[in-house]
């Protein structure tokens, strides 16, 4: 017999798995190629018309590169784009918002203690935020406010604080800080999908015609390069906060997401400035260090109370707490779970639930229901370890309980 919740988990597992591995690819390349750029001898008066160039040693060998401003004299027949890593990590991140946020949307987007709305219209907000978000900002860059970086890039970083706030107001504290995670990914892969590789196929194209190509072209794509590659350690951040309910379940979760931010950007100066052979702008891991400080204050202020022992399920989730053998399960998972995964947990050294998963009420228990089935039912995951020793029976009384709720 097939297990479709088994094969769903899995089908995620690898999309999950071809996300890591596409974004390693591309913010691989994209750190690498900025700190080349930046540390090209442009001193050098090169026979070749180059603008810079570099030696570099790795895996035994050792590289002559160099850098033209709008392109060699030739064309090369095997010049290698770097495009498709970038795609790729958009189209598998999207695959995952679906699949987790918009098919379990229920459970991890709308929280009707948020904003009580139907899936239909979380699903669609988030849709519209992830295309005007981008269509904003490229207006803003080709207007005549684009023009300053500088100025750009603050106004960018007050978009992306108020884009924070609003999505606190209307998702769940996981789906609010994943989709500005979301948000400022797609402006990154569609800096590259629209801006950075038609500009650098027009250069091409005018190469092979015989013309010379305007240097435009390579100054608009080196700007969108350089907000890529400030914005990428925070989408890493948010994109990993999903883990962590110190980051998504704090009340100030939208400034925590802000001030994620500014350590991206102070992180980056240092590399930038090191490669570029400015100095070593050592006050900017102070600058780091105590925004993190700020951060982890912030994730343990005003933390929620104990929770209601007698709440009880709502919404799509109430037909767990309706199917037969809940009851046995409540006190299974009361007896087994609930000593760690509480607001209060009574598991010496824990000093909040795991993941922020809330199993002492009967809501918490119905909202969990798939993740129960899984970790509990159909493997051993959890209890780790099998600290609280829950015994087979349980665990197919778990299984039957979901499969009832789903027949």
């Amino acid at each position: 017999m097939i297990n479709f919740i088994a094969m769903e988990a899995w089908v995620e597992f690898a999309v999950r798995w071809v996300h890591v591995i596409t974004g390693i690819a591309w913010i691989g390349s994209s750190f690498y190629f900025i700190a080349l750029d930046l540390g090209l001898h442009r001193d050098r008066n090169l026979a070749s018309g180059a603008d810079g160039e570099e030696w570099q040693v790795h895996g035994g060998g050792f590289y002559h590169i160099q850098k033209y401003l709008i392109a060699p004299s030739q064309m090369p027949g095997d010049l290698v784009w770097f495009k498709w890593e970038s795609y790729a990590t958009w189209l598998s991140g999207f695959a995952m918002l679906v699949l987790v946020y918009y098919l379990g949307a229920e459970f991890y987007l709308v929280d009707p203690e948020v904003l009580d709305i139907p899936i239909w219209g979380a699903i669609l907000i988030s849709l519209l935020s992830l295309s005007i978000g981008w269509l904003s900002y490229d207006w803003l860059c080709k207007s005549k406010f684009g023009d300053d970086n500088t100025r750009l890039m603050l106004f960018l970083f007050g978009v992306l604080v108020v884009m924070a706030w609003g999505y606190t107001q209307v998702f769940s504290g996981r789906a609010a800080l994943l989709h500005l995670g979301a948000f400022t990914a797609s402006i990154m892969t569609a800096n590259v999908f629209f801006i950075i590789m038609p500009n650098q196929r027009i250069v091409v194209a005018d190469l092979k015609a015989g013309r010379i190509p305007d240097a435009k072209y390579g100054k608009i794509a080196k700007q969108r390069s350089t907000h890529n590659n400030y914005l990428t350690l925070p989408v890493l951040f948010l994109m990993l906060s999903n883990h962590y309910p110190l980051a998504f379940a704090s009340e100030y979760n939208w400034i925590i997401a802000s001030l994620v931010f500014l350590m991206g950007v102070s992180i980056r100066h240092y590399f930038n400035s090191v490669h570029a052979r400015k100095g070593s702008p050592h006050w900017t891991w102070l600058v780091t260090a105590l925004l993190f400080l700020a951060i982890m204050w912030l994730s343990t202020a005003n933390l929620p109370g104990e929770a209601d022992m007698d709440a009880e399920a709502t919404g799509p989730s109430a037909k767990y707490a309706q199917a037969e053998g809940f009851a046995e399960v409540q006190d299974i998972v009361l007896g087994r779970c609930s000593m760690c995964h509480s607001a209060e947990p009574g598991y010496e050294g824990l000093h909040w639930a795991p993941k922020g998963v809330h199993l002492d009420s009967a809501r918490g228990i119905a909202q969990n229901a798939k993740a129960i089935y899984l970790q509990a039912g159909l493997s051993r995951a959890m209890p780790p370890a099998n600290l609280s020793f829950m015994e087979d029976g349980e665990r197919e009384a778990i299984r039957r309980w979901f499969e009832a709720a789903g027949s």
